[in-house]
């Protein structure tokens, strides 16, 4: 098996995965998406509330504030596996605001309003809207955040985008005649017609989103020029993240579980189950 990295940023990974098969392939998707562990927030208290939205709605959004949890902010901390998981209480949150100052019509309270006991554990963006507060509107929350996996939560999911397809292939058909039309049918234009050099040209093949539209273009024109597949043991795999921890760190974790599964496997079947 290979791996190929084609772009990397700081909440997006883009690789190509060459000599591997559909269920290990997928295995690793799954493994990013709820097997990964994260920080959230779980328990919310409303001491006070008088805005104009429900405590459980508000709850829910403090629930889906993208928190710092990278590893190094996570080790040490209990996982739910572990014995003491319920009785360690968390990271705690503050959250205490007034309503806008006289002469202002609304105030609006944002993620860097919470105040985290820990500074290292805090919302990844200080931008994100939790509730619009009016004259004599206040709030006094505390929350607590700890450690979960996406399998129970969706706010404890690392990746807002994992996925992955097969490689694309694209071939024509040279006993046919060459059906530049077929290059105007692509949506993502990365069939480029070149009538002077009498040929059809893929400018990124990796873009290809296997749709056919040209393939269905040169049928309805009678000449079946052009063929559309893939590779059955290459994938592009492209994680995003939240901003909670970096791509890449989401995919060595999952890595990590599945091996951790695998060995747990096979030493249940050696024991005899």
């Amino acid at each position: 098996m290979e791996i190929e990295v084609k772009s990397q940023s700081d909440n997006e990974i883009v690789f190509i995965i060459r000599d591997a098969e559909v269920p290990f392939v997928n295995a690793i998707r799954r493994m990013a998406m709820v097997n990964v562990p994260k920080i959230a927030i779980e328990d919310v208290n409303m001491i006070k509330n008088n805005s104009a939205m429900f405590n459980e709605v508000l709850a829910h959004r403090l629930g889906l504030t993208p928190l710092v949890s990278n590893m190094d902010v996570i080790e040490g901390l209990p996982l739910p596996e572990d014995e003491d998981y319920e009785k360690h209480p968390g990271i705690g949150f503050s959250l205490i605001e007034e309503g806008p100052k006289e002469g202002e019509e609304t105030k609006v309270i944002y993620s860097k309003h919470l105040i985290s006991s820990d500074p290292k554990i805090k919302p990844v963006y200080d931008t994100i809207p939790l509730v619009k507060l009016k004259p004599g509107q206040s709030l006094n929350i505390e929350a607590f955040a700890k450690v979960g996996y996406g399998k129970e939560h969706a706010k404890w999911m690392p990746t807002t985008v994992c996925t992955y397809k097969q490689y694309p292939e694209i071939t024509f058909n040279d006993d046919a005649n060459i059906d530049y039309d077929c290059a105007n049918a692509c949506p993502r234009g990365i069939l480029k017609a070149d009538r002077r050099s009498k040929v059809i040209k893929v400018l990124d093949i990796e873009d290809c989103s296997m749709c056919k539209s040209c393939v269905r273009a040169s049928q309805q024109n009678g000449l079946n020029y052009i063929n559309v597949g893939y590779h059955n043991n290459d994938f592009i795999f492209r994680i995003e993240t939240d901003g909670s921890m970096s791509p890449k760190e989401v995919l060595l974790q999952a890595c990590d579980k599945l091996g951790e599964k695998a060995e747990n496997f096979i030493s249940f079947v050696e024991n005899g189950g």
